[in-house]
Formats: C-alpha cells, sequence, structure tokens
C-alpha cells in the first residue's frame, strides 16, 4: 500500500511515514520489514514498558489477497518478557482489514494520558476514551467497542485485563479469541494505555497479475487440502495433534519430566470435536478452517460457545499440570482468552508453579496459604485470575517464569526457559532439531519459528534446504534448522500461516506476481537468512551471546514413553548450527556473513567498527 500509519499517542497526532521500497525488496514486510525498521530504535537500555518502545504492526505483502492463509499480520517491539526481540503473529482478519484501510502498518509510539483506544477509518484517524473498558475482558471490549462505532463489520484488536495490569506475557486479541500470544505485546500496548484499535478500510489490494495470480492461489488450495496434515487440521483443529505427539512423546507431562502420562488420551483432540465442538471457523482466505468453536453446557467447567482449545493449550493447561480433566481446559483457555493471557507462557508457569510446590522450593508461605498441586483444576482456574489481576502469588506469576526462578533461586537446568521465553509443547527428545531450534529462535524458545516437527511428519521443502529426516537424529541438523529458520522467517514477513503449503516456486511465484519484482527461489532463500539475522543481530545489541544459545537440563534428560530414552546430540548440533550459520565463537554473526547479506549498517553495533 506504500506506507505506514504512525500513531504519536503521547501528543495524540498522526503521520504517514513512506514506505522504503528497498527494505521492502530486502526484507519482504511482516516481522521481516519490522526488524529492519525498528532496529536502530531498539537498545539494551530501552525498558520495554517505556513509552520509548515503538510498538508496530505489519502485514506483508500478499497480505489481503487471495494468497493462501493470507490474512494475518504481526505486531513487533522490544519484549517485556524476554527483553530481546519481540514478536507475535496473529489470525483472523484484523491484518487484511489493515490493507484495506490503505496501510502496510501501523506504528505506535509514546502513551496516552489516559485510556485510549485508536479508530482507524480508511485514511481518518480518531482517539477516543477508552476508561471506561480499560479493566473489562477482550469480548466485552470488542463488543463495545463495534456498538460504540455502530458498525458490527469494524475489525478490532485490543489487550484485556491482563495487559492493563502489565502481565509480561499479555496477549493481544482480536477477532474474538485470536491471539497475538508470545513475548508479551500486550503488555507493550498496556504500557501506553492504549485498550484497543478498531479499523475499518473500504479499499482493495491489487496484484501485479491477478489473472495468473488467482489461477497458482487455486491450484495451491486445491495440493494444500491433499495434504494430511491440512486434512487433519480441517477436522480436528490443531489439537488432532495430541495423540500423534503423545505417541511420539513430543506430547510431555509434570512440567517436562514424564513422557509416558497416560491420562493425556483424556485431553485428545477427538473428544474435543465429538462431544463439544459446535462450529468450525477460517481465517481470511484460508481454505483449511483450523479454528473450532465449542461450548460446554454443564457443571463447574462450562463454558459458553467460544474458542475451542489448540493443541498447545490442551498441553499447557492439561498434561504438563497433569491435569486430567478436559473441560477445566476448556475453561481455563476461556479464561486466558477472555483476559488476553498467552496460554503457552499460562500454562507453563502454572505447571513450573507445581514443580516448584511439589519439591519444596515454595510452599504455602509463599503463595499466602494457596497448595499449588498437581492435577488441581480448581487451582488452574484461580490462578489465572490472580495472574491476570495480579492480586497475591498471581502478582509474583505475572512476571514471568525466568522472574520466578530467579526469585527462588532455581538453576536455569531446571526451567523450561529459553532467553525467557517458555517452551512450547513440543519436546526436543521427540524431535531433536527442536533442541538447537528453540536455543537460537530470536524470540526465545519459539516452535513456529523452526517447526522441525512438521519436517519430520512429511511437510518438508527441499527447494529451501529443508529435507524430511529421522526426528532422532543429529545428522545435518545443523544445516537443516538453519535452512528451516530462514524458510519461516519468509513464512512470517509475507506472511503464510505455518499449516500453509505451497511449494518453493509457488512462494517466489506468488510474490512476483503480486509485486511485479521478480523473485526466484534463491532470492527468498537469501531474503530469509538476512531476516534472521538481522534479528539475531538486534538481540546481540540486546546482550545475547553464545551462552544464551542453550537447552536446559530438564529437556535433555532421558524419558519413558514415546521418546523411549533417546536424547539430541545438544553440543553437537550448535556447533554445526554456528559453523553453518558463520556465527563466531560468541555468537555473533561473521563481518563477512553480515556483508554477504547486506548488512553492512550493523558492523559497527556489533563488532565495533565501520
Amino acid at each position: 500500500m506504500g506506507k505506514i500509519l504512525q500513531v504519536d499517542l503521547t501528543n495524540k497526532k498522526t503521520s504517514i511515514i513512506p514506505l522504503n521500497l528497498d527494505w521492502a525488496r530486502e526484507f519482504l514486510g511482516g516481522s521481516g520489514y519490522a526488524a529492519r525498521f525498528l532496529y536502530e530504535h531498539l537498545t539494551k537500555e530501552l525498558d520495554p514498558l517505556s513509552p520509548d518502545n515503538p510498538l508496530l504492526f505489519m502485514t506483508g505483502p500478499l497480505t489481503a489477497t487471495a494468497a493462501p492463509t493470507a490474512g494475518r499480520y504481526v505486531v513487533c517491539a522490544k519484549s517485556p518478557l524476554t527483553n530481546i526481540w519481540g514478536e507475535s503473529t496473529s489470525g483472523g482478519h484484523f491484518g487484511a482489514e489493515i490493507k484495506f484501510a490503505g496501510f502496510d502498518g501501523i506504528l505506535f509510539i509514546g502513551k496516552a494520558e489516559e485510556p485510549t483506544y485508536v479508530f482507524v477509518n480508511d485514511d481518518n484517524v480518531e482517539f477516543k476514551s477508552a476508561k471506561k473498558l480499560w479493566k473489562k475482558d477482550v469480548y466485552t471490549t470488542q463488543e463495545a467497542i463495534k456498538k460504540e462505532l455502530g458498525d458490527k463489520k469494524v475489525k478490532v484488536a485490543c489487550i484485556g485485563i491482563a495487559g492493563a495490569n502489565l502481565v509480561r506475557f499479555a496477549a493481544i486479541m482480536n477477532d474474538e479469541g485470536r491471539a497475538a500470544g508470545r513475548t508479551g505485546m500486550g503488555a507493550v500496548m498496556g504500557s501506553k494505555n492504549l485498550k484497543a484499535i478498531a479499523i475499518k478500510g473500504r479499499g482493495a489490494v491489487e496484484v501485479n497479475d491477478a489473472f495468473k495470480y488467482l489461477g497458482l492461489v487455486r491450484t495451491i488450495n486445491k495440493h494444500q487440502m491433499e495434504k494430511f496434515s491440512c486434512r487433519m487440521f480441517r477436522e480436528l483443529g490443531t489439537s488432532g495433534y495430541l495423540d500423534t505427539g503423545y505417541a511420539f512423546g513430543d506430547t510431555v507431562a509434570k512440567y517436562y519430566t514424564k513422557g509416558d502420562w497416560e491420562l493425556t488420551s483424556n485431553l485428545s483432540g477427538c473428544t474435543q470435536k465429538e462431544k463439544y465442538v459446535v462450529k468450525d471457523t477460517a481465517c481470511f482466505a484460508c481454505s483449511i478452517a483450523c479454528g473450532k468453536l465449542l461450548e460446554n453446557k454443564e457443571g463447574k467447567y462450562k463454558v459458553p460457545v467460544t474458542e475451542a482449545a489448540e493443541y498447545e493449550t490442551l498441553g499447557t493447561f492439561g498434561s504438563l499440570c497433569l491435569n486430567k480433566n478436559i473441560e477445566s481446559v476448556f475453561k481455563a483457555n476461556h479464561l486466558a482468552n477472555k483476559h488476553g493471557i498467552d496460554t503457552i507462557s499460562g500454562g507453563a508457569i502454572i505447571a513450573f508453579a507445581m514443580y516448584l510446590f511439589d519439591k519444596g522450593i515454595i510452599t504455602k508461605d509463599d503463595t499466602e496459604g494457596l497448595e499449588i498441586k498437581w492435577g488441581d483444576s480448581d487451582v488452574i482456574i484461580e490462578l489465572i485470575e490472580m495472574i491476570a489481576q495480579r492480586k497475591g502469588f498471581g502478582n509474583v506469576l505475572a512476571e514471568g517464569t525466568q522472574s520466578v526462578a530467579d526469585k527462588f533461586n532455581v538453576n536455569r537446568d531446571d526451567v523450561a526457559v529459553v532467553k525467557g521465553l517458555d517452551v512450547p509443547m513440543h519436546d526436543p527428545r521427540a524431535n531433536f532439531g527442536m533442541a538447537i531450534q528453540y536455543a537460537t529462535a530470536s524470540r526465545g524458545a519459539c516452535h513456529m519459528a523452526g517447526d522441525d516437527y512438521e519436517v519430520c511428519l512429511g511437510n518438508a521443502e527441499p527447494a529451501f534446504g529443508v529435507d524430511f529426516h529421522d526426528r532422532t537424529s543429529d545428522d545435518r541438523l545443523g544445516e537443516i534448522i538453519p535452512n528451516l529458520q530462514d524458510y519461516r522467517s519468509v513464512f512470517s514477513s509475507l506472511i503464510f500461516c505455518n499449516f500453509s503449503h505451497p511449494t518453493g516456486q509457488d512462494i517466489a511465484n506468488l510474490v512476483t506476481m503480486a509485486t511485479g519484482n521478480e523473485y526466484s527461489i534463491d532470492d527468498l532463500r537469501k531474503a530469509g537468512d538476512r531476516i534472521f539475522t538481522l534479528k539475531r543481530v538486534i538481540n546481540n545489541k540486546l546482550g545475547i551471546t553464545a551462552d544464551d544459545d542453550f537447552m536446559p537440563k530438564i529437556l535433555l534428560t532421558p524419558l519413558e514413553g514415546g521418546t523411549d530414552g533417546r536424547v539430541p546430540d545438544f553440543e553437537r548440533q550448535k556447533k554445526e548450527y554456528y559453523e553453518f550459520r558463520k556465527w563466531d565463537a560468541s555468537g555473533k554473526p561473521t563481518k563477512e556473513k553480515l556483508q554477504e547479506l547486506g548488512l553492512d549498517f550493523t558492523i559497527p553495533d556489533i563488532w565495533g567498527e565501520k
């Protein structure tokens, strides 16, 4: 669309920043463009919860077109949870609406004097009071804003109580229960007194060669739905992976210490679908439709029609806490969405509290009398409320898992956290490539930036050097994982959902037909490398070194069950990864590597010379 809307919350002013076309060519859009745009602004001294932390909502060149899953947006800033590069993506229709309003992104700077929401109505921007909404939940907020504006078709992204209370893993929610969940971008919104962004666009998004573009989209969608994973997600949502994950040892229990917990079967995605799901939903331009709505009409864990539990949520609020009650997981998921809490970090930190309580590291003296025992469904529900409200022990947990570990002097080898971010429900003992992926991913322990379990299930992409391989072998992971991370860097910049599976050539053709700029697979591979490397340099600027690229022993301890006692050789992976990436022993990309990617401007910052 050629421009980014800048919203100065402090002075209630807006301005237009022209899109830098050179950056767009080199970094594509989405998180890649955001990294280049924010590079100079992100410093080690910057407080993530200060008005000086810029918050950028960004789309990609394919957003709001017919390309599969092209309704996503990414939001980037310095993370208040990890103090490094923060980014989170979300689906639904909000991202497409940014483009329909005529913008490629929206940048928020400063801090509003009082709780505010911003209404972007094409090129007209209004600052509106959100005083009455500030401590309201996500669903109430979205409904109230649409009612106030008199338009049910307005798209809203907002924070809940957790964001308002600066919970460091607060999410930004849009399209009712869609979440930009990880790294605490909701807390950044809260720190700016920004309750919501409402947006309505009446424009259109044109591509350079519409006839060929639509023909290719039809072909991609047809081939996509021939893949088993896409059909499974369409039928069951991501929860359909739970039974498979358990069989592989990928779905762990008891805070990553138990590999064979037979009660995991109680949390089956098939059970959720058969007994509770009432409707399928899809994001903009998506043929997969993995979204599910469920309803539980009876019992103490009843919930209204609401988002079904995703795989990660069933794991973190379920098996990770030794919680066998699937209905309580539905309740926990609903409350997390309602209050705007990342369900991965939210569930993981509750499981960590149970782990510490079981070991006697924390006691009822620390929790103000609350007994945090394994499998206690009611305690899980109570702690979600306490975290969102920052009440009692919830105020301690609201600071994040690493903060809790530091407070109670827990060795980092006993904490399933990398660079401050909780490990998701994909165990590196089940898919060895996830070890080096978690250790080196730009935002910390992230599964989406290098989803090697997808590759091992057959979703490889040889054109990008992402080859199918044995999930319990360390061979070639030092090459395959960097290629996979570069591939996913392209996805987070265009922006695609990871569940979409166009071939490498199809992606190159889509970008060429959309933008009119010729892209080859090699161009995209280099762009992915450039994007990933720039985020690494940002993290180097923010203090990240080779010592931070590690795997805690809690994730390298042999377990029974699907992993059959196997563990990855992490040190071998790290050595080979560094060699392939051309990083030095301190964890910095070499000057030659930076020059090769056209990132010369970063050399003074991390090498101290021009």
